[in-house]
């Protein structure tokens, strides 16, 4: 009972906290971006034109953050470089393509941009292999 109450956390505490963090949301990102990697062809006309960047390169950046950068998190390889595009895709998620839904059609991309920006302020942890190459 003491430890639920106690206010104290170690470095090994953190550590596998960030770990378990970034595993999820990069983990679940993953075949969010893979299945818009596979269709590809099929949305590159239909996705959304943001900044009047063409739906094609608008998609193609989409999938470079939802796919590629996130495994890239998932190993913590230059993460916090690789959570920019994240927060950025999940910013227009939330603020664009569901209109500032925070709590409607936008929960799930507001949960994803929440992590992102706590992971980037936080960073990798030491299981990460960005926390080993740091020693």
């Amino acid at each position: 009972m003491k430890f639920l109450l106690s206010t104290k956390f170690t470095n090994a505490s953190l550590n596998v906290a960030l770990l378990l963090l970034r595993l999820a949301f990069a983990g679940l990102m993953i075949p969010h971006g893979y299945s818009k990697l596979v269709r590809f062809g099929g949305m590159r006309d239909k996705f959304m034109n943001f900044l009047g960047m063409g739906s094609t390169l608008s998609l193609s950046l989409t999938v470079f953050a939802e796919f590629f950068c996130a495994i890239f998190v998932l190993l913590g390889l230059f993460t916090r470089l690789t959570l920019l595009p994240l927060i950025i895709a999940m910013a227009v998620a939330v603020f664009k393509a569901h209109n500032a839904e925070i709590f409607g059609d936008g929960g799930e991309a507001t949960l994803f941009l929440a992590a992102y920006m706590a992971l980037f302020l936080a960073g990798p942890g030491k299981f990460s292999i960005d926390g080993a190459m740091g020693r």
